[in-house]
């Protein structure tokens, strides 16, 4: 009876939003469809616990300033070596009247007070925007308007406002949305710590009719296969105007996505370092009918826009591949693979199991579509007689080759002798409780690895159940790291689209990892003498990021893992006082990573798998401004 009651609120939008009900009945469909009866309860279980309160009390809890914190932040502002000109853009367009007045006084709002509104009003038919513009502008020097003659959509209208910018960055405002009093001066206040920066871009919310805060993304460090998925720029996108002069501003042609194909022209002269993320709620978009911001389905032309701008994109970029948006309004790059496609060596470890072996081999012989690949079977001493009688029946199969290795299990060993050993340009871990689920799996990983930049190449593994088992590895979570959405039922998108997007990730795990022989060794393989059993594959992907490789994630290679099962659970002193070991290292080792993980964000949780707000925060809270003395303030 409680479920049937909180379910009647979901029951009264639908009957009163039939668009929005059918879109929730198509999805609930497709979570059906995939996760059966089973996952569909669970999905429904997981929406019906969320607590609704929570983003609102993680607002008040850390995401408030009180007077005494404005006091700090007059006071850092006026302490900052470096007070650049902020030219806010905005393109404006028949606009409800008070919504536009909010966002226009809420740039008058910011405690940094060197910024300029430059605001170009594309022929709006209502005349009260003109005139409500020109009292604006009468009343505070520092707002500049344009009226354009005739409407030329969004693109025009920006490159307008952009021709009235004198600032040294500029930062896009929608004609409805809004900024919080504190944004401009975390803006500036990162330009002085990053004094090259090109691009910064924060975490932002939604804001609905009634002017409640909901739907936070706390977006990662700069993330290229992230970026391609979706626009993780977006706003609140700030950028050194030399630069978006020298691309060219906006682009007529790709309205709906002019702000995508900016961000992608300017990354592309940028080094990583250059392109900063400030971990802070900067941007409350303004959720009305029509919006992208409440559906990306009102918008087909949008996607279309956005697909051909990434494909540009890759163009301009000399990368092989094309970009597919697809309906859910996120994107997917399908890499060319090299002709001819390169050898890869999939290297199996395994002891007895049998049944799970004959279903892992079966698997890749009879599902993958990639043909060019040699299976390098490292027995480790198996003594089961059907386990010996199997493995010996593979040496008929001129792509599988059995090594013995009769030392003590050590997982990094095992592999790294097989790596010595493999013909492939491309290794591929795999454990031995691996199941092929998509056909292309394995060219999927293949094209993404070729990549000149990428480092290791994780897979998404799900449970015999259908619940998430690996959607890349978060560092620091659980104390040195865990998987990202573990236990998600299938047909679920997860935090922000982030179970069903390629991404970078710090690591992936090795029960399915992609990497180039030639960067294996290049980082020493795996870590035979400190990592024998646990966290080898963590560390291999921290040794790969420290030079310089990104590490990717795709949910477009899927698999099963029966976890586990043939190396059976920590349940011995030994190896007890072997894992705890490993952790140690592994603390020691990164602790850098491990106190902040690039591919994840501070205002998340490391209590657990699943994306939910972090208490407390790990960025400095704004209701803690004003709380210290003004002598340790820097």
């Amino acid at each position: 009876m409680r479920r049937l009651k909180r379910l009647l609120p979901f029951v009264g939008k639908a009957l009163r939003e039939p668009r929005w009900g059918m879109r929730v009945a198509a999805r609930s469909l497709e979570v059906l469809r995939q996760g059966g009866v089973g996952g569909f309860r669970a999905a429904v279980r997981r929406n019906l616990s969320h607590r609704a309160p929570d983003y609102p009390q993680w607002v008040a809890a850390y995401d408030t300033l009180t007077d005494a914190g404005r006091r700090e932040i007059t006071a850092r502002i006026a302490a900052l070596g470096h007070k650049p000109l902020i030219s806010v853009l905005m393109p404006v367009f028949d606009p409800p009247l008070h919504l536009l007045d909010e966002a226009i006084r809420s740039v008058q709002a910011q405690l940094y007070p060197h910024w300029e509104l430059c605001i170009a009003d594309d022929a709006s038919r209502d005349p009260q925007v003109r005139a409500l513009l020109a009292r604006r502008a009468a009343e505070d020097a520092r707002i500049r308007v344009v009226c354009r003659e005739q409407n030329g959509h969004i693109s025009r209208a920006s490159n307008s406002a952009l021709e009235l910018a004198t600032g040294e960055f500029v930062a896009l405002l929608d004609n409805d949305d809004i900024l919080p009093e504190y944004a401009l001066f975390f803006v500036v206040d990162a330009i002085n710590r990053q004094p090259d920066a090109g691009i910064l871009y924060s975490d932002e919310d939604k804001l609905n009719a009634a002017g409640h805060r909901f739907y936070p993304y706390f977006k990662s460090d700069w993330n290229p296969s992230l970026f391609l998925s979706h626009n993780l720029i977006s706003h609140f996108g700030v950028y050194r105007t030399q630069l978006m002069l020298e691309v060219g501003g906006f682009r007529v042609g790709f309205e709906g996505s002019q702000d995508y194909d900016l961000a992608a022209r300017c990354v592309e002269k940028l080094r990583t370092e250059q392109i900063v993320h400030i971990p802070r709620v900067l941007y409350h978009w303004r959720v009305v009918p029509g919006s992208t911001a409440a559906d990306i389905e009102g918008k087909p032309y949008a996607l279309t826009a956005s697909e051909r701008a990434l494909n540009e994109h890759l163009r301009r970029q000399g990368i092989a591949g094309t970009v597919e948006a697809l309906p859910s309004g996120v994107h997917r790059v399908h890499y060319t693979l090299p002709n001819p496609p390169p050898l890869v060596s999939i290297i199996v470890p395994t002891r007895n199991a049998v049944e799970l072996l004959r279903t892992c081999i079966t698997s890749v012989r009879e599902k993958t579509q990639y043909a060019n690949y040699e299976i390098l079977l490292v027995d480790n001493g198996s003594d089961d007689p059907a386990a010996l009688a199997y493995i010996a029946s593979l040496a008929a199969d001129p792509m599988i080759r059995v090594i013995r290795d009769e030392r003590p299990f050590n997982y990094s060993a095992l592999n790294n002798r097989a790596a010595r050993e493999a013909r492939g340009e491309l290794l591929l871990l795999l454990n031995n409780d691996i199941e092929v689920i998509t056909p292309d799996w394995l060219g999927e990983m293949v094209g993404i690895a070729m990549q000149s930049d990428v480092g290791a190449v994780g897979a998404r593994l799900w449970y015999p159940n259908d619940t998430l088992q690996h959607g890349g590895v978060v560092i620091g979570l659980g104390g040195v790291a865990c998987h990202a959405h573990r236990g998600l039922p299938k047909g679920q998108r997860g935090y922000c689209f982030r179970a069903e997007v390629m991404q970078d990730f710090s690591a992936v795990t090795g029960a399915c990892l992609m990497v180039k022989k030639s960067q294996f060794f290049e980082v020493g393989g795996l870590n035979e003498v400190d990592l024998a059993v646990a966290f080898n594959d963590i560390d291999l992907c921290l040794k790969l990021r420290e030079r310089g490789y990104r590490n990717v994630w795709t949910p477009f290679a899927e698999l099963y893992h029966h976890e586990s099962i043939s190396r059976g659970p920590e349940n011995t002193p030994e190896k007890r006082a072997r894992f705890k070991r490993e952790i140690e290292y592994m603390q020691k080792h990164w602790e850098k990573w491990i106190a902040h993980d690039p591919a994840y964000s501070p205002n998340l949780t490391i209590a657990a798998e699943d994306f939910s707000f972090a208490w407390p925060t790990r960025v400095e809270a704004l209701s803690s401004f004003g709380s210290r003395p003004a002598d340790s303030l820097s």
